[in-house]
């Protein structure tokens, strides 16, 4: 995973509230084995209105989603983050998330920026307004700006996940940074135990 310390380019507004994993990726789309190929399915149940916001050439290329309240609730599907990061966002801005998909965006380079309800309401009327908007998600200083509207704030997210987004840490590298405790570990466990070093 590689470090996410500014994630910056224009926004896509998502003006609806109580979105959940299902409404982001819908259940048809879980059968796939890769973690690729998921951008295709993003919000697939929506994607046929014809004035829904994927298909507005205006916000074509974004990587911010600029979401309402409570985004990502529902089931604990990785599926909704793969498909949002496949389909090309690396931010995704809201009033408050889902616990499981927070987690999950963590895990997988999405920063998920908790704001106030008020800078989101900002946040998502600049974005409506003027598409060619850029905001600027601060993983360093911990900051949504959108600079050429005088907008901006703080947003919320716990030492530990913005320590794994800086560094780029996924679960596999949290893990390899005690390989030297591993290795002393399993020096001094009996041969004939399994083994984190035994060769099939």
């Amino acid at each position: 995973m590689e470090p996410v310390k500014i994630v910056s380019g224009r926004g896509m507004p998502l003006d609806r509230s109580d979105v959940d994993t299902d409404q982001i990726i819908p259940a048809e789309w879980l059968k796939r084995v890769e973690r690729s190929g998921f951008g295709a399915g993003l919000f697939a149940s929506w994607r046929d209105e014809p004035g829904f916001v994927l298909n507005r050439p205006a916000h074509a290329g974004a990587t911010i989603l600029v979401a309402g309240r409570n985004f990502g609730v529902g089931s604990s599907r990785e599926h909704a983050v793969w498909a949002l990061v496949d389909f090309g966002f690396r931010a995704v801005i809201s009033p408050r998330f889902g616990d499981i998909f927070r987690n999950n965006a963590i895990r997988s380079g999405l920063v998920p920026a908790q704001v106030s309800s008020d800078l989101g309401k900002k946040v998502m009327e600049a974005t409506m307004r003027n598409p060619e908007s850029e905001i600027w998600v601060d993983v360093q200083k911990l900051t949504v700006e959108v600079p050429g509207e005088g907008i901006g704030g703080p947003f919320l997210l716990d030492p530990a996940a913005r320590h794994r987004l800086l560094e780029g840490l996924d679960d596999i590298g949290v893990t390899l940074r005690h390989a030297d405790q591993i290795d002393r570990y399993e020096s001094g466990r009996a041969q004939w135990l399994p083994s984190a070093s035994a060769r099939a």
